[in-house]
């Protein structure tokens, strides 16, 4: 009896409170009220679920809440409530919404969809196409700052003893791409190497183990039997290049460009390689390794073959500063990475996507736009999308395995060096080296160049610019 007398009062006295706060509720409060209730009112209004998951909402009011409602405008009515509070709101597949904190490199795919829609708005032809890709690629440059970047050192690259296997050689390359900054990586060729070879780059991504991961061996071995010269390098601030500067760099704006010019100028090098065919230039990269792989495609007349892994997206730009730091997805008045995908066109792209990740609408949403635009060229059959809807986000083995026909296909590789007699690709052909096989000065700071640059303040300055980055001091 008592707990029953406890419960009523409970009710009464929250019957109360709501009844109270409605009849405040009024000018002399600016109307001000919960944004969860108002959220709630929204949600019955239009008809759909919108959930609080992080209580992101809790104890928070404002004033005219329930006036910022728009009637029949779901999208703007959400916004109007939400932006006050650097919070936004995303579309989930099965129709309900959820509520987190304003990034500026996602968006939910309805206003993915919705940008692309206004994106084809503005070109219908080549000729109008290839001045917006104009407008795009130069503004991409300066953004990035290539504009301003000293030219490279003529140093001679560092390279380590080769590793001969079967069918191909790793050698491991420091080269200095500024002055003071080395790209490091490792060349991947065809052994012996006695005629000319296509070059592919393969920026690496944010997956664990960086450039010496499995996957990202079998890769680079596999294309170089082949018949191709590769090379995959590091991320700024990752890998060997920890030995220059610290992790939390990585995430300076800068890193972006310097990831860019390591592609350009490794390219620069290996341009020089006996036997190397300039003509024949493809990039292929997952996840970070595929923003830059675009990137490169985009900025790099040079690329003649690309294919992004797991990262073309309309609404997701990359979440870290190493992809999006520079700003350069506002050029145009706006643009995306389908739209920097499609800068490719017409040249051959393979794109991959995946069930699990960003790229989960690729099929029916990005890769119509981006087919598009090679349309204009009569080059549709030059784009194709490999797209694996119960996988997440990796550079697996059936990701590697639509990887290696479409390179082979336009560098004019040979697929039978690494077929079995069933016709399969057989990567167990492959050795997997460990982490000290792949090093170039190892893990050392005193292994480095003397005139290795410490000092990322001092790299910004390279560009003509200050670093304004506060790092958050670890505990």
């Amino acid at each position: 009896m008592k707990n029953l007398k406890n419960i009523t009062f409970t009710l009464l006295v929250s019957i109360f409170t709501l009844t109270l706060a409605n009849a405040q509720c009024t000018s002399d409060t600016n109307f001000r009220k919960p944004v969860s209730e108002t959220i709630q009112k929204i949600g019955t209004i239009f008809n759909v679920a919108i959930n609080d998951d992080r209580g992101l909402l809790k104890g928070k009011e404002l004033d005219y809440a329930d006036w910022r409602i728009e009637p029949g405008n779901l999208a703007v009515s959400l916004t109007n409530i939400l932006a006050p509070f650097e919070l936004m709101y995303f579309k989930q597949p099965d129709g309900t919404y959820i509520i987190r904190k304003y990034e500026n490199h996602k968006v939910s795919v309805d206003k993915g969809k919705e940008r692309l829609n206004y994106l084809t708005t503005l070109y219908s032809n080549t000729t109008e196409w290839e001045a917006r890709k104009k407008e795009i690629k130069a503004c991409m440059i300066t953004s990035f700052g290539l504009d301003k970047a000293p030219l490279m050192p003529k140093s001679k690259p560092i390279l380590t003893p080769k590793r001969i296997y079967k069918d191909y050689s790793v050698e491991n390359i420091g080269l200095e791409i500024l002055p003071g900054v080395y790209a490091t990586g490792s060349i991947y060729k065809p052994y012996p190497l006695n005629k000319k070879a296509p070059i592919i780059l393969t920026p690496d991504g944010h997956f664990g183990d960086g450039r010496y991961r499995k996957d990202e061996q079998y890769r680079c071995a596999i294309m170089a039997k082949m018949g191709a010269i590769v090379v995959s390098y590091d991320l700024f601030a990752w890998g060997e290049s920890l030995l220059q500067f610290p992790e939390e760099t990585h995430r300076n704006s800068i890193a972006s460009t310097v990831q860019v010019l390591s592609g350009i100028r490794l390219l620069d090098y290996l341009a020089t390689i006996k036997n190397a065919d300039v003509t024949r230039v493809g990039v292929t990269g997952g996840s970070g390794g595929g923003s830059h792989t675009m990137f490169l495609a985009a900025l790099d007349d040079r690329i003649k073959v690309s294919a992004p892994v797991v990262m073309v997206s309309s609404h997701f730009s990359g979440g870290c500063p190493c992809e999006s730091g520079r700003g350069i997805h506002l050029c145009g008045n706006g643009t995306n990475n389908a739209e920097i995908s499609a800068m490719m066109a017409p040249k051959p792209q393979l794109i991959v996507s995946d069930g699990k990740d960003w790229t989960l609408a690729v099929p029916e949403l990005e890769f119509p736009f981006i087919q598009r635009t090679y349309e204009m060229y009569g080059k549709k059959d030059l784009v194709e999308n490999a797209h694996f809807a119960n996988e997440g986000h990796d550079f697996g083995v059936s990701k590697r395995m639509a990887l290696y026909p479409f390179m082979a296909k336009y560098l004019g590789l040979d697929l039978k060096k690494v077929q079995n007699d069933k016709g399969e690709i057989d990567e167990s052909t492959c050795v997997i080296e460990p982490y000290d096989k792949l090093y170039v000065f190892g893990n050392k700071v005193e292994n480095l160049p003397k005139n290795a640059l410490k000092d990322i303040n001092k790299l910004y300055e390279m560009f003509g610019e200050k670093n304004l980055k506060v790092y958050e001091v670890k505990k």
